[in-house]
């Protein structure tokens, strides 16, 4: 359990509220009551009996991708506690005392209430079928079911999923996803028989077998076989299936027990009775969501239970609202397949005019009902392409008068453009997202009145679209309709110096045969660049003409990972991250990254593309270490770039007894053919000997799954922050074929995705998403594909290790030194700690505490030339680098200086970024914001004058900047005394040491 706050007495006068249950609804009912809470009149208090607080139901099946739970997490436990939420995890309210008003749980815990609330919602229903409690038979409800499936599935090559509901299907896709043969058993003769209609149904069945799931329809299972665990599922009629593992998804029940115990109505096929009100039979007692049975009817949607629980907390705080049933309108991706309805979409002739759609080559069926005068939209289904799901549903709720004929909604108009959707003509009242019950009204309000300048930020500030994520699109529609009518103009312009998006400057680049940057902005941009796009334009050009992105024309274009070829850590330190290809390593390769890591004092890890990443190493130590490692075989792992990282491999059919192809020699082969390509964004890859997926291929940019015949390629999925399954691509193709694909299919992605976008966000903005992509890449669609072919060939046949030049190469070498006046080297601030004493690398003496820092005694400062003037040479104008920043060192202060040649300008700064305290705007990108010269940090690209020091993005921060000056080509900076700066320099490690971003070198992390 949480503990109660201080503020909180378990003797408090405030009313007690118990919520049962802290599922989806429970959990929206405490937030809602502490939204609207605002005299402080409620203690809460929340039984849970499942061992982790209230996660994404809805979003369940992205578990087999992530396999994270915490990633479903709806509120951090820190929530609970901050909001006097006193939530007790792992333990069932037991006992209901409805005249003693108090609840007892399963761990004895006793709380009186004034108020309880019931929010228990249901059970999946398990048909008494024989057989049906042996081993491999499980239910698909909770995170815990899932890692049963997961486990049992290691040994199972076929699987039933019993219903083909909305459910049963979501079961499916995660069998499925296993790489296990899917086998749907629906009682009915279709799927998802209350979504959808006969015809619906029907498509749903061929998109579904296309991808080689057997649907079985008016199937009812008579037994499930076997000795002792499941081998065979008997169907009524005699037939039998082999299977080695069922899922059982054929509806549920309300959990309506504790109701039941405590003597609260029922209805007759389960579920609590309420009123409006979402009161009980008992006065005192409310119910919410799934379990709760309003108006004879049990709402199985979580967008029914949100609305239920803001009723419930609106009414608890003197407000006056009702609840009056709920709409049931869903839109779903299931494998890959789009299916919605929405409105009325079961009304029957007496009511409706149906028009109807159907596309068997597409695999698309579109019913829409209208009212018998053909002047409003009633409801609907979409099957295959639900593109118009937001709009449509949104003009059925609102009861508008349609802005177009009826037949327009499926067509378009008669010009043969598509409907817009008609957003401007529907009521402000109109429901966009019913999740989180967000009105159009109050979306552009948001827009309008509190400067919402991004679909993202309506989203934050509403709601809307933060449940389901069903909306979005429309969402999306209204903010750049609203914008619209600002007069303000929404663009995917690179940044403020491009008025292009980057598919547009790709396409100018490669047609004009620009080789660098200035030509690019020359021909196409103003000003001199920013942190922007400068990154997106090196990509592009190298992308295209794959030339060292640390040669002279292109070096001050890379953001600081590229320019030093590793990842920058907190602190200002790099990692070192050898390529070993699909992951097999010699031992003599083991004993070098071993030595290496001793020799430097480098922190190593294990990474889960399995590689090995060594951390802490300082700017000026990368060519040294490298050098170790090309000598004996390493390449970079390019762990740096927006490019391939890894092809993960299993160990396939070298050693694995499942494995059917040789999945460790066709994942190097893979990796040494993309290795170090720039992209839009970072790409990862994997090949799995079997379809049991030891790879993890199907969360990857690109996966190959071996099969008997071949290899299935999958793309666009990801294990980010918003993790997407890969789609499949091909099915049973060689490897020649295979490779094929990959180049076209990254070849396309290269040139027309945006900046930072990964290939599954780009898979889904494309319009017609998957299915396009496979007309370009496997039919040759457009035609291009020996020129994409073509395209990505040059880049394989002038692949070069970036590190391998940079060690051979006497003056880019040159450029790693971390002082540009001086051979000395000092650490960044690394601290170590030994029972909470502190110092800092470069810092003589013994271990003190923070305190005791300030009065350490001070290195005697180094012999600085000073004019009369204040001006100090610190180096000619070749040590720096064009359009980019050096460090100096004066005395023990370090200080960056700029060269911003293409303004013909200098400039010089505090080193030290006052954001997170690390030695690190040196190797920020210099570019201009609307004019002004100006550095982004490396870290977190908080942006500073250059000419004022003060931040463009945040006012909170500034920097000290210096004046330069340059006679001949000797770099001068007027500069304070050496003792003044380096009594600020010691100010600025004791900032550091206070800091929590500090580097650690195998050492623990100390929070100062």
């Amino acid at each position: 359990m949480i503990s109660v706050p201080e503020s909180v007495s378990i003797n408090s006068p405030k009313k007690t509220v118990v919520v049962i249950g802290n599922g989806m609804v429970g959990l929206r009912f405490c937030e809602k009551l502490v939204e609207f809470d605002k005299a402080g009149e409620y203690r809460i208090v929340t039984f849970c009996e499942e061992p982790r607080a209230a996660y994404d139901r809805v979003g369940l099946t992205s578990f087999f991708a992530h396999r994270d739970a915490e990633k479903l997490m709806l509120a951090k436990l820190d929530w609970y506690a901050a909001h006097g939420v006193e939530l007790h995890l792992g333990d069932r309210a037991d006992v209901i005392d409805r005249e003693r008003c108090q609840v007892t749980s399963q761990k004895g815990v006793v709380i009186p209430y004034d108020n309880l609330v019931m929010a228990t919602g249901s059970i999946p229903f398990v048909p008494p079928v024989p057989g049906v409690e042996k081993a491999g038979v499980f239910v698909y409800r909770t995170i815990e079911d899932l890692e049963r499936i997961i486990a049992y599935s290691k040994n199972a090559k076929r699987c039933a999923v019993l219903g083909g509901g909305l459910l049963g299907l979501e079961a499916a896709k995660a069998v499925y996803d296993l790489g296990l043969e899917a086998h749907v058993i629906e009682y009915n003769g279709r799927l998802m028989p209350r979504q959808i209609d006969d015809a619906g149904s029907r498509v749903l069945v061929g998109k579904l077998e296309s991808l080689g799931v057997h649907v079985h329809l008016n199937c009812s299972a008579k037994a499930i076989l076997g000795n002792g665990c499941v081998e065979e599922l008997e169907f009524s009629d005699g037939t039998k299936l082999e299977v080695d593992m069922i899922v059982v998804s054929t509806g549920i029940r309300p959990r309506d027990d504790l109701a039941r115990q405590c003597g609260l109505d029922v209805g007759q096929r389960g579920g609590i009775v309420v009123d409006d009100r979402l009161t009980t039979s008992d006065r005192r007692i409310s119910a919410i969501g799934e379990c709760a049975l309003h108006g004879g009817m049990v709402y199985g949607l979580v967008a029914p239970g949100y609305d239920m629980a803001e009723t419930l907390a609106t009414l608890l705080t003197g407000g006056d609202r009702r609840f009056n049933g709920a709409d049931l309108s869903t839109k779903l991706k299931l494998m890959g397949v789009d299916v919605a309805s929405f409105g009325d979409y079961e009304a029957g002739p007496e009511k409706a005019t149906p028009l109807f759609f159907e596309n068997p080559f597409g695999g698309e069926y579109k019913k829409l009902l209208f009212s018998k005068d053909g002047k409003t939209l009633l409801g609907g289904i979409l099957v295959g392409d639900a593109s118009q799901y937001g709009t449509l549903s949104m003009l059925a709720k609102s009861g508008a008068a349609l802005p177009c004929k009826p037949h327009e909604l499926i067509v378009g108009s008669s010009g043969g453009a598509p409907l817009a959707g008609g957003i401007d003509g529907l009521p402000d009242s109109a429901q966009v997202c019913s999740c989180n019950n967000v009105s159009k009204g109050a979306i552009c309000s948001a827009i309008r009145d509190q400067n919402c300048d991004s679909p993202a930020a309506v989203k934050s500030c509403t709601k809307a679209g933060a449940g389901c994520g069903g909306c979005f699109p429309l969402v999306t529609d209204l903010f750049k309709a609203e914008m619209k009518k600002l007069g303000k103009s929404v663009t995917n312009h690179l940044c403020e110096h491009f008025a292009y998006s980057r598919t547009e400057l790709f396409a100018i680049v490669k047609t004009k045969q620009l080789r660098t940057f200035s030509e690019v902005l020359k021909q196409s941009g103003t000003g001199h660049g920013c942190e922007t796009c400068k990154p997106a334009i090196a990509s592009i050009l190298a992308s295209l003409w794959n030339e060292n992105v640390l040669d002279a024309p292109h070096e001050s274009l890379q953001d600081t990972n590229d320019r030093f070829l590793a990842n920058i850590q907190r602190g200002g330190s790099y990692s070192v991250v050898p390529r070993v290809p699909g992951g097999e390593i010699t031992p003599e390769k083991l004993i070098v990254i071993g030595e290496v890591a001793r020799e430097f004092n480098l922190y190593t890890k294990i990474t889960g593309g399995q590689r090995i990443d060594l951390f802490g190493a300082q700017v000026h130590e990368l060519p040294e270490i490298w050098e170790r490692l090309v000598e004996n075989g390493f390449e970079s792992g390019h762990a740096y770039g927006k490019s391939l990282r890894t092809v993960k491999s299993c160990v396939g059919s070298t050693w694995c007894r499942y494995g059917v192809r040789d999945s460790v020699g066709f994942a190097i082969e893979i990796e040494n053919r993309y290795k170090g390509i720039r992209s839009p964004h970072k790409i990862k890859m994997a090949v799995s000997g079997c379809t049991r997926e030891c790879a993890e291929a199907q969360s990857k940019d690109v996966g190959l799954i071996a099969v008997e015949g071949g290899y299935n390629v999958y793309v666009c999925g990801n294990g980010g922050t918003k993790p997407r399954h890969a789609e499949l691509l091909a099915a049973c193709v060689d490897e020649a074929t295979a490779i094929k694909y990959v180049d076209r299919f990254l070849m396309y992605y290269i040139s027309t995705a945006d900046k930072l976008m990964r290939t599954s966000t780009w898979c889904e903005k494309l319009e017609g998403g998957i299915e396009h992509i496979r007309d370009v890449v496997v039919h040759d669609k457009l035609g291009i594909a020996a020129e994409l072919e073509q395209m990505l060939q040059r880049l394989v046949d002038t692949y070069q290790c970036e590190w391998a030049a940079v060690v051979k190469d006497p003056e880019k070498r040159k450029r790693f030194r971390q002082f540009m006046n001086s051979d000395e080297t000092e650490s960044c601030i690394e601290v170590i700690s030994q029972r909470g004493q502190l110092r800092p690398a470069d810092w003589p003496g013994e271990l003190v505490s923070l305190e005791q820092f300030q009065s350490l005694p001070k290195p005697a400062a180094e012999e600085v030339e000073v004019d009369d003037s204040g001006w100090v040479q610190v180096g000619v104008i070749d040590d720096f680098p064009m359009d980019a920043g050096a460090t100096i060192k004066y005395g023990k202060t370090q200080i960056a200086v700029f060269n911003f040649a293409s303004r013909g300008e200098w400039y010089a700064s505090q080193n030290m970024c006052p954001h997170k305290k690390a030695f690190v705007l040196a190797r920020g990108i210099v570019g201009d914001q609307k004019g002004e010269p100006k550095v982004a940090c490396p870290l977190h690209k908080k942006t500073f004058s250059l000419k004022t020091g003060e931040s463009l993005s945040d006012a909170e921060y500034s920097i000290e900047t210096f004046p330069v000056k340059v006679e001949g080509s000797a770099v001068c900076l007027r500069l304070p005394p050496v003792e003044v700066l380096d009594e600020r320099h010691a100010t600025e490690i004791g900032c550091a040491l206070a800091s929590s971003c500090l580097t650690h070198r195998n050492r623990e992390l100390v929070e100062a």
